[in-house]
């Protein structure tokens, strides 16, 4: 029975590492980077084609390999990084595991060119599917030439799982940028299918977050500083105000190295506390400084998971420290313990007064008589029809069977002559046979206005009307190209755009929209389309409908009319699901005047 466990053949075992170490063109991108900074590069520069499909070319001006070396950086577990055990808990290189080369040139074609400093001649190496097909003497300059091509080539499986080439671009620029924030004293050059995206000079952090990020990032962050016998922490974190609802703008370095780490995040969030609002996330650049022994990255082979040998001390710490941040630069209110949350007012600049400004508020103002009727437009006569049939059904109802409220609705009024009133500006209030209907007024607008404008974008676009007072925001570039490349779903959604420098300005909007929720909507849209969700167009179709609903439906704390609240109720029944909200939440419950009385025994 014996020999039927086997020595996997190596290549085999280098396309299993392969799995772990390289998901996607991003992670070679990452392995051949961090190769290039141990090596003592001062500029690296990057080539893609094809978002890395087609081909990853990494060049640097390093320190080079000889021949020997050259041959031997593609063998399993060959490293020049640690040689010992007491090594592995004193890492500051970027690479140490001798996996990535190996496994990479096991799962594409790889042409590597490499010269140290003081030799004549360099080496030219060419492997295709982990084996070596040429080695030979060339002239190249000093450093290393390093080019993958036809990645997953061998393994069509693997290959066939890959995003289009503007999916796999954005997660090369993740590791690009990631590694370009890490060490802001290096030049980086990044170029795509011919393309210039980025060229970083040496400089500061401040300097390398702005060049990656934009110059408006630069007016958005407050520097933090920490140090302890323990670690130090240094970096940027956000103002409040430029919370957004979607991640991409976080990072942490521990030792140069970035990590991903949940339980840092909440820690950043923790200090934050109610200082931004709900599901909203700050932009953050913060590094660590730490003894490596303290620090155990060996984890995964991507290295981006680490564990500290005393995690709360540093949680304690790194919360500490975003709070003094905020604190220091006036982000945290100030309190007065007699009379809550003073007003910040600042003095006057000199020739300058400045003067409490007033609001004044109109009593008898209401959005649905202004510019349009689009909240509450009147019934049609099917809507109407369904609503009073409901009504007269109640005649005939069986008994017993007064669960289902839809069908129960009792046209006998109130004494005070009232078929339906308000309960907080929050709920409708109208008599079903056995008891009260309680209805939920903006769930039950949002459940009708998203079945509208899910007909309005599956029928073509949603009509819009021009904006008296364009809205205009500052994003970011790569926020704008994400908006530029969506165009057309924005304007199919109602909102027509400009984009002027790295201003964005809104001229239209859906009709019936509430223009003070632009900016959340807006958060919003950027967050599900940087995620890449939803992918067909029935999802996208569904979230823009929700969305556009949310935005234009009345909130809590509207006050209605009882015509307005009876064309409401005329509306969510004539629904064909009226029960539910599009996000699963009841528009309405019922209250039995058994389950009324009980509650007074």
């Amino acid at each position: 029975m014996g020999g039927r466990i086997k020595l996997l053949p190596e290549y085999l075992a280098n396309q299993i590492a392969a799995g772990e170490v390289v998901q996607r063109p991003a992670s070679v991108v990452k392995e051949l980077m961090e190769n290039a900074v141990d090596a003592g590069a001062k500029h690296i520069k990057l080539i893609v084609k094809d978002g890395g499909k087609t081909l990853i070319q990494v060049i640097d001006d390093g320190t080079g390999m000889d021949e020997t070396d050259a041959r031997m950086a593609f063998e399993r577990h060959a490293t020049s990084k640690i040689s010992s055990t007491e090594d592995l808990f004193n890492i500051r290189t970027k690479g140490f595991r001798g996996e990535a080369l190996a496994s990479v040139a096991s799962v594409a074609h790889v042409e590597m060119r490499t010269k140290p400093a003081g030799s004549d001649l360099g080496t030219l190496i060419r492997i295709e599917g982990g084996k070596v097909v040429l080695q030979e003497p060339v002239q190249t300059p000093v450093g290393t030439n390093i080019a993958v091509k036809n990645l997953f080539f061998n393994v069509p499986a693997r290959r066939k799982f890959l995003k289009s080439p503007q999916v796999e671009m954005r997660h090369v620029i993740d590791e690009f940028q990631r590694i370009a924030l890490a060490y802001p004293e290096l030049a980086f050059t990044l170029i795509h299918n011919g393309n210039e995206v980025y060229h970083l000079y040496p400089g500061n952090l401040y300097q390398r977050i702005t060049a990656v990020f934009g110059k408006k990032m630069g007016d958005r962050l407050l520097p933090l500083e920490q140090e302890t016998d323990y670690v130090r922490i240094s970096g940027y974190t956000g103002k409040p105000e430029f919370a957004k609802l979607r991640r991409g703008e976080q990072f942490f370095f521990v030792n140069k190295r970035f990590v991903k780490s949940p339980y840092l995040h909440k820690a950043v969030m923790d200090a934050y506390g109610g200082l931004i609002g709900e599901r909203k996330i700050p932009s953050y650049f913060i590094f660590f400084d730490i003894d490596p022994q303290h620090v155990d990255v060996n984890i995964h082979p991507t290295k981006t998971e680490i564990k500290f040998d005393d995690e709360a001390t540093v949680y304690n710490l790194l919360r500490a420290t975003v709070r003094h941040a905020l604190g220091k630069f006036d982000q945290m209110p100030s309190l007065d313990f007699e009379g809550g949350i003073l007003p910040d007012f600042r003095p006057a600049k000199p020739g300058k007064t400045y003067t409490e400004p007033s609001v004044q508020v109109s009593p008898s103002f209401n959005p649905f008589t202004e510019g349009t009727d689009k909240p509450f437009d009147k019934p049609s006569r099917k809507e109407i029809d369904r609503f009073t049939g409901f009504v007269s059904a109640a005649n005939d109802f069986p008994s017993g069977e007064a669960d289902n409220p839809l069908a129960v609705f009792d046209d006998t009024e109130n004494d005070t002559g009232d078929a339906s009133f308000q309960w907080a500006d929050k709920y409708i209030v109208t008599y079903v046979r056995d008891g009260l209907l309680l209805v939920h007024q903006y769930r039950a607008h949002v459940s009708v206005l998203y079945e509208e404008f899910l007909q309005e974008l599956k029928q073509g676009s949603v009509p819009s009307q021009l904006l008296m007072f364009p809205w205009e925001t500052d994003y970011l570039p790569a926020e704008l190209e994400l908006l530029e490349k969506h165009r057309k779903v924005l304007e199919k959604s109602g909102i027509r755009f400009e984009i002027d420098g790295e201003v964005f300005r809104i001229t239209a909007a859906p009709t019936g929209f509430d223009n003070r929720h632009l900016k959340r909507f807006m958060d919003e849209l950027l967050a599900q389309l940087s995620e890449e969700i939803p992918a067909g167009e029935d999802d996208l179709n569904k979230y823009l409908a929700l969305r556009l609903a949310q935005a234009s439906a009345i909130g809590t704390g509207q006050t209605l009319s009882k015509d307005e609240q009876q064309k409401l109720l005329a509306r969510l029944f004539s629904l064909e699901n009226p029960r539910y909200a599009p996000d699963g939440k009841k528009n309405f419950i019922t209250l039995s005047e058994n389950e009324i009385n009980n509650r007074f025994l």
